[in-house]
């Protein structure tokens, strides 16, 4: 090859070669879509400002309260004579409430030595000698905490909530998976799930169920079933056609290719389905607590009414704990699936006789506990967790709360936060006119999508209006907004930096476990210890929740990028900013824009929880009606949660035609 001829794709283009002006402006896509909105704005505004107003018509707007009500009242005057609730929803009830006590007296039967080594022995001999050993040092700490019957609590509702969520999701999936149409109508369903906030399903379900176990659980498997079903479905319809070819001319039947073929193929998804259900419901607990889930969330629920940080702590401990072993025994099974079965230990620790000799060494220990008179965790063995922190907390609060030289202290940086950002945003976005949001959320969502795309984004928009809770939801858009673009820049930047440096992200990678598996509610009590009540501690609760999930993609994708390209441009004598900003950001972009798209889901989901500690707008509403039984209230404040959920998805995931068509 030549060193002289420059590639064709460097090559300059001559005179008659280069496109004119108007031909090159023509040419760009996202321009043109610009171009046509403008015209569009220039006709459209004037006409809707002059019979509107820029305030969201009320001639628009449908009142659902009523109706609402009418449903709330009616469940609560039929609840305990209709046939619905006392044949089906009540043995329903009953049946939860059988299973979760039938659980946890089993787990009080097994007292802790019994339980501590059953989980010990499990998870050696499913996920290694590692893994146990984190399993006994977890349950260890939990005791030593003084929390052990608060976790056997919380281990039996999630036993249950775990078990049912992944039946649930594994049925809905396998539907899924083999019917397409089906699939088309779930999909929606589940996208409506995973984004509307527990909070706004909370209500529904204490309506129906009441103050208790039932509504806790249920709530549990409502948030925690969508990702089982849609990793099953996604696991069944990626399986290796050619297997399934190959299966169906031997002359197998449906149901052979599915037994034989398509779950086998998929187990990894389904495994890996499995460990999510286990996360998300793991994050339920604490918000289950406020409708009658007793356990370490109820603990952290108080802990967070009187502000008391030590005690949230010494029970968000063994939650962080449980979803660590839960998550690591899980995931650790699923990379042992299909490897050679020697790398799982010795012959005595495989086979029916391993199962044996975990049952048998379990019972014998618990056997000695019963002997011993100890079945909970001696209380002489506890430690007191509480007070230093507590401690520490108020010595951070006196040296950082206010009066710190040049930089000044918590008090003044959420002042200046909510003075200088989130003010001028909610003020901006309350005074913009509805018409020019709709124009904006059209143009964004077109130029990095299609018209569908847009359609899609206006129509979610619309609805909020249509719902009557437009200001609130322009304030909620304005701190979800102002959170995003700090987890975002700082997020990135982190990312960036892991990267590059593998001993970074391995110090960073225990940090970001134990920030992602945190209950959300543990992150609103220290914040608001340093930042007193208001939005600017919801942002920053939102913020170091959705932070671990940005820096991880960031990472990943960055690390994933082509390593010919990375040479390549290493050998053309490219600095490492030049190859950052020139190869690695543009090829990791579907990684960054997934990102971006996580930061949304997670900054949401906190915004809302902050309406708790004075985050206001939507997240107060939800919160409110769920505190008052008004479920038009709540229900309304939940849905547009859900449309601003699905707006901001819009405007910030380009569609595939988007991403791979020519003009992009």
């Amino acid at each position: 090859m030549s060193t002289t001829t420059p590639p064709m794709a460097t090559r300059p283009l001559n005179d008659a070669q280069r496109p004119g002006p108007l031909r090159a402006l023509l040419q760009m896509r996202a321009l043109s879509k610009l171009l046509l909105l403008v015209i569009a704005a220039a006709v459209l505004a004037p006409l809707l400002q002059a019979k509107y107003g820029a305030a969201w018509p009320s001639s628009l707007t449908v009142d659902v309260s009523g109706p609402l009500g009418k449903t709330s009242d009616w469940i609560i005057d039929n609840r305990d004579s209709h046939w619905l609730f006392v044949y089906f929803l009540g043995h329903l009830s009953n049946a939860v409430v059988i299973s979760v006590r039938a659980v946890y007296l089993l787990l009080l039967a097994l007292g802790w030595t019994g339980v501590t080594a059953g989980v010990t022995l499990l998870a050696w001999r499913v996920a290694g000698l590692r893994i146990a050993v984190t399993a006994l040092i977890s349950f260890l700490v939990s005791g030593l905490l003084g929390m052990w019957v608060p976790t056997m609590q919380t281990f039996a509702l999630m036993v249950v909530a775990v078990a049912v969520s992944v039946v649930v999701g594994a049925l809905l999936g396998l539907a899924a998976g083999l019917s397409e149409r089906l699939f088309r109508i779930l999909r929606p369903v589940l996208d409506t799930m995973q984004v509307l906030p527990a909070f706004a399903y909370l209500l529904p379900v204490v309506l129906v169920f009441g103050i208790g176990v039932p509504a806790a659980l249920l709530a549990t498997v409502i948030y925690a079933a969508p990702p089982m079903a849609r990793l099953t479905a996604l696991g069944l319809r990626g399986a290796d056609a050619g297997v399934l070819e190959a299966v169906s001319s031997l002359g197998a039947t449906g149901r052979q290719r599915l037994l034989t073929a398509r779950l086998p193929l998929a187990r990894k998804e389904l495994l890996l389905g499995v460990n999510q259900t286990i996360m998300m419901a793991l994050g339920m607990v604490v918000i289950a607590s406020m409708i009658g889930a007793a356990g370490l969330g109820d603990r952290v629920y108080q802990a967070l009414a009187s502000v008391d940080v030590g005690a949230a702590l010494s029970a968000a401990i063994p939650i962080v704990l449980l979803a660590i072993v839960m998550d690591r025994t899980t995931a650790a099974a699923g990379e042992r699936l299909g490897a050679d079965t020697a790398a799982a230990g010795p012959k005595w620790l495989r086979g029916w006789m391993a199962w044996a000799g975990v049952a048998v060494v379990t019972a014998a220990l618990a056997v000695v506990g019963r002997l011993s008179g100890s079945l909970i965790w001696p209380d002489a063995w506890a430690v007191d967790l509480a007070r230093p922190v507590n401690d520490f907390k108020e010595w951070m609060v006196d040296h950082l709360y206010s009066g710190v030289p040049v930089v000044g202290g918590t008090a003044d940086w959420a002042a200046h936060f909510t003075d200088w950002v989130l003010n001028p945003l909610r003020d901006g976005l309350t005074a913009l006119p509805w018409y020019a949001a709709l124009l904006i959320v059209a143009a964004l969502a077109w130029v990095i999508g299609t018209w569908r795309t847009a359609l899609t984004a206006v129509l979610a928009m619309a609805a909020i209006g249509v719902l009557g809770v437009w200001k609130p939801s322009m304030n909620t858009l304005s701190q979800v907004l102002a959170a995003l673009a700090v987890t975002l820049v700082v997020g990135f930047g982190i990312g960036v930096l892991a990267a590059g440096s593998k001993r970074l992200e391995a110090i960073l990678r225990p940090v970001l476990d134990v920030m992602q598996t945190m209950p959300q509610f543990v992150y609103l009590i220290p914040v608001v210890a340093l930042f007193a009540v208001g939005r600017a501690p919801a942002a920053a609760a939102a913020v170091v929740y959705a932070l671990p999930a940005v820096i991880r993609i960031t990472t990943q994708g960055l690390r994933q990028v082509d390593p010919a390209a990375m040479e390549s441009a290493r050998s053309l004598g490219a600095t490492r900013w030049q190859m950052l900003r020139q190869v690695q950001l543009p090829l990791a972009r579907p990684a960054l824009l997934l990102a971006v798209n996580q930061g949304v889901v997670m900054v949401l989901a906190v915004v809302i929880i902050g309406g708790l500690v004075g985050g206001g707008a939507l997240g107060y509403d939800v919160v409110t009606g769920l505190a008052t039984g008004d479920l038009g209230l709540g229900l309304v404040a939940g849905v547009a949660i859900v449309c601003l959920g699905l707006m901001l998805d819009r405007v910030t995931q380009p569609t595939e035609r988007r991403t791979t068509g020519k003009g992009a």
